[in-house]
Parts: C-alpha cells; structure tokens; sequence
C-alpha cells in the first residue's frame, strides 16, 4: 500500500484565470482546523523531519515545487509536488520531509486540528521505536 495518498483538485476558471476549492469533509479528507504555508525557504534547506502522532495534514504547492518524502518506519516514498492541481495527504505516524523547494515555492498546509507540540516525534530514532511498539 502507498504512503502517497494523492489528492487532485479539480482547477476551475476561463481565459481569467484559474479557481481551485479546498474543502473540508469534501476534497479535503477531514475538518480544517489550521491552515500555515511556508514561503521563501532558503536554497538547499530541507523542512519538516518529524511525524505526529495523532494528526493529519494536506500539502499543496500552490506555487512552484517541493519533493516531499514520506516514511512509515517500513518503506519510504518520494513525491514532487509541482501543481496547483495535486496535494498529498500526510497521515498520522508518518514521517515527512520536505526538500528541494523552488524559489517561488508557497507550500501551502492544512490540518485536522490546532498546534499541539506533544503531537510532535522530533527524533527519527524515537519514531522507529514507537513505530515498531505499535
């Protein structure tokens, strides 16, 4: 089974321009509780490295692109996420990463409930054991 569970979105608009609908309970799998984005990321800086325990997120770039790896402790799967039209849906107990962001990436992330810092595994090492005592 893949860790990539991929979301697309359907782009709607005219000769103006482009509409893209995110929303929760329909294409966003969960209720929307916070959304953040991260802009202008620095050159070869790598994000993320953490999983949590309990929530869930969607990322999309809704500007230029980012490789994002995921890792459930038994296999690890890469995907660039490099449309306005693709997003990717990070479970719980998933280690993620993100890297290789463009420099008009906007990453932008929404997840199924408010900042809790207890939710975070910071240490890859600390995720493999409770993933191993799960």
């Amino acid at each position: 089974m893949s860790l990539i569970k991929l979301i697309e979105f359907k782009l709607l608009g005219d000769d103006r321009g482009h509409l893209t609908v995110l929303e929760g309970h329909k294409n966003i799998p969960f209720n929307i509780k916070r959304v953040y984005y991260l802009t202008e990321t620095q050159a070869g800086v790598p994000r993320g490295f953490h999983a949590h325990k309990e929530l869930e997120q969607v990322a999309v770039c809704v500007s230029g692109k980012c490789r994002m790896i995921l890792d459930n402790g038994r296999h690890k799967e890469e995907i660039w996420l490099d449309s306005v039209s693709k997003a990717i849906r990070i479970e719980k107990m998933v280690w993620h990463e993100m890297h290789d962001f463009s420099s008009d990436c906007v990453l932008l992330v929404l997840a199924n409930e408010y900042y809790d810092e207890a939710d975070y595994i910071r240490s890859y090492s600390d995720f493999i054991e409770q993933v191993r005592n799960a």
